[in-house]
């Protein structure tokens, strides 16, 4: 679910449309959750459907495990990417504003974070020489998007949390421990390698 204070937006005839403030989004504060509406569907349930809807869940869904995919039901799955992300995923199934996002501007996140299966070529930015997303950019990029995620993590509790209450009974505790500063955050590269045997 995205944030309350959000809306789709045009952007240009090669991106399409995004997602932007209406209202000033203070740094920390959730901007994305999972929810129970987001639809979860396995690779075997999509390759039986029409191709129309094949073209679009592919599109518009992430991989989040082997096989399993994720369909927001809202306009989150409008969010566009960006090498210069003002919001950063967790392990907690939300993601956090990592600065101040002012009335009217672009939510975005790295599409690298997202998942292993992403590989496409970006729109030039200044400020990066990152040109593509790889399916290879978590084993690169984890500890940057970690880093982040831990500044902004500090500034949790500060801010108001109108989609705390989504927060999975799985993580509550640890998601409070990390914004009150007694345990170390997670690192977004659990997502993608299995550690248990470490």
């Amino acid at each position: 679910m995205m944030h309350p204070d959000t809306e789709i937006r045009f952007v240009s005839e090669e991106i399409g449309v995004g997602v932007f403030a209406t209202k000033l989004i203070p740094k920390g504060t959730i901007v994305w959750i999972k929810d129970e509406l987001d639809r979860i569907l396995t690779e075997e349930y999509i390759d039986s459907l029409d191709k129309l809807q094949k073209e679009y869940i592919y599109k518009y869904s992430y991989l989040e495990t082997d096989g399993i995919y994720v369909l927001h039901w809202d306009h989150a799955k409008y969010m566009n990417h960006s090498f210069i992300p003002n919001c950063v995923d967790t392990v907690y199934d939300f993601q956090l504003a990592v600065r101040d996002i002012q009335p009217g501007e672009q939510l975005t996140c790295d599409y690298g974070a997202i998942g292993d299966d992403e590989e496409f070529e970006c729109i030039p930015e200044e400020g990066t020489t990152r040109t593509k997303v790889t399916a290879n950019d978590y084993l690169i990029y984890y500890a940057e998007w970690d880093e982040m995620a831990r500044t902004t993590f500090v500034y949790f509790n500060a801010v108001e949390q109108p989609l705390k209450h989504f927060i999975r009974e799985q993580y509550i505790d640890k998601v409070n421990a990390v914004a009150n500063g007694n345990e170390p955050l997670d690192s977004i590269l659990t997502l993608f390698i299995d550690n248990k045997d470490e």
